[in-house]
């Protein structure tokens, strides 16, 4: 190559990089949740965000709207759409020194859906899966599922697209979340999005910020991290044990399968606790902080498993009540309408009679019902006893939206099962009172199940119960001076106690006794 060849290609090689530099210097970015076929909420301020040069002036137009901001300091810049109304898809145009175009962008009703893996389950699991996506032609229904990534710090941005809804896309919906919204589309005739971000096995403590769970009453949660980062992580020892391990299940491995023997599951590599998903905040940094700011209506919540699992599970009645309130402050909403599953029917066998952490959990969701703006779908009859995914999602979803159509939406119609109300004693009986009795207490079957009874000595007895008007009357000839009772009290109660409108009464009792 000659002199003059290499001026001209060090001159293209300048330009080259003089262009790459302009481009990344001027470029305008949104984060992933503002993108193609995204639903803005209606009917309130919607802020946009993103990145651009500090100091860069920023042009937002859609639907006949004009703002205008600059970036910031650190080219952080946020503009406030006024509410917005119109239906059809519009296009959402950001300039600067450069320009991006959203298009297709439906104005509609947006709902947060979170939780761990009964809110993840998607309708390729579900009862009637085949049917249920041969019929899911909603187009104005998308779902954005925010990518698993938990994280030590908050995060900006997240992994995710919005997808519309079809026949071929579907299948990898959130069930429950997608079910929900179906309803709310049918009933209100509005698009629908969903903002989906969930995670299998997770506990409530990591979708919660760090800031909110500094107290000492925390202390159970974090104690078992201490334990496992009391020795300082050494990726390279880590992954020593690993291969150390792995050889030599394999070498049991081929010993069994001769055997025809069962083989257990290899062994994992051990990663940084510190990062684990399940560390507390962590996938609140990773997949909640990335999109607190964007409208929203409401949100819908799935998870307890993992705290039912648990050696505390009595903090859920603080732990559930601080992530609503940690929510709520961070998107500066005011009280958001927020809604959640009751932990349904599960593990075969056990006492009804006895103690267990599902019972302890799901009374304290029953109690967060007292937090303003809050709903629950009672799911003590549509569960699994063997399986901790039940396939029964549509029932799950159709009652989050009973309670959303009536509650946050104004319909007339029930959306709660009978719910405690109080009690009185009357010789050798309780009478306890309901709320939520639509058409009238009923039983489903001939008898009226799932009442026990105690007096002074503790000793729970299976008790008669019967119905008159908004009351249930309980009794036992073994318990002359009854001082509580409890209903559905196990992981699978066998209990038949509903309203006029079909739905379920809620697991409770009457004591504290621990």
């Amino acid at each position: 190559m000659n002199r003059m060849q290499l001026v001209k290609v060090g001159l293209l090689l300048f330009v080259l990089n003089l262009s790459a530099t302009v481009s990344i210097w001027a470029r305008i970015t949104l984060p992933s949740i503002f993108s193609d076929h995204m639903v803005l909420q209606g009917g309130m301020p919607v802020p946009i965000w993103g990145w651009a040069d500090p100091g860069e002036q920023i042009t937002l137009s859609i639907a006949g709207q004009i703002k205008t901001t600059t970036a910031d300091a650190d080219g952080k810049w946020i503009v406030k759409l006024s509410p917005l109304s119109d239906h059809s898809p519009l296009n959402l145009t950001v300039k600067g020194r450069n320009t991006v175009v959203i298009e297709d962008v439906l104005v509609g009703e947006v709902w947060l859906a979170s939780g761990q893996s009964n809110m993840q389950l998607s309708v390729n699991d579900v009862t009637n899966a085949w049917k249920e996506k041969a019929t899911a032609n909603f187009p104005e229904i998308r779902m954005f599922t925010v990518g698993r990534h938990p994280a030590v710090t908050p995060q900006t941005n997240c992994d995710g697209q919005w997808v519309i809804c079809s026949p071929k896309t579907v299948g990898n919906f959130s069930a429950v979340a997608y079910f929900f919204a179906r309803e709310l589309n049918q009933k209100l005739e509005e698009p629908l999005g969903v903002i989906h971000a969930s995670w299998g096995g997770t506990p409530i403590e990591t979708w919660t910020s760090m800031p909110r769970m500094e107290g000492p009453e925390f202390e159970p949660v974090f104690k078992p991290w201490q334990e496992k980062m009391r020795v300082p992580y050494d990726a390279s020892l880590a992954e020593q044990q690993y291969v150390k391990a792995l050889t030599i299940w394999t070498n049991r491995a081929e010993v069994l399968k001769a055997q025809g023997k069962n083989v257990p599951p290899p062994p994992k590599l051990m990663g940084d606790p510190r990062l684990d998903k399940n560390y507390p905040a962590n996938l609140f940094n990773g997949m909640i902080a990335p999109i607190i700011g964007y409208a929203i209506r409401g949100a819908i919540w799935y998870q307890g498993e993992n705290n039912a699992g648990s050696d505390f599970p009595q903090l859920y009645s603080m732990q559930l009540p601080l992530l609503i309130h940690d929510w709520r402050k961070r998107w500066d909403e005011g009280d958001f309408p927020f809604a959640w599953v009751q932990l349904p029917n599960f593990q075969a066998g056990k006492d009804q009679r006895s103690d267990n952490n599902w019972s302890v959990v799901r009374e304290a969701m029953l109690r967060t019902l007292s937090e303003t703006n809050t709903g629950m779908a009672i799911t003590i009859d549509v569960g699994d006893p063997k399986n901790i995914h039940p396939k029964n999602k549509q029932a799950v979803g159709h009652r989050l939206a009973l309670w959303a159509l009536a509650k946050v939406y104004g319909k007339n119609l029930p959306y709660s099962g009978p719910l405690p109300a109080g009690q009185t004693v009357d010789g050798n009986k309780m009478i306890l009172s309901f709320v939520h009795t639509d058409g009238g207490l009923v039983v489903h079957g001939t008898e009226l199940k799932g009442f026990v009874i105690a007096g002074a000595d503790h000793q729970w007895v299976k008790a008669i119960a019967e119905i008159q008007g908004d009351h249930v009357i309980v009794s036992s000839p073994e318990v002359q001076l009854p001082l509580a009772v409890r209903y559905g009290w196990a992981s699978n109660p066998d209990c038949n106690l509903f309203n006029g409108a079909g739905l379920p009464a809620s697991p409770f009792r009457t004591d504290d006794w621990k």
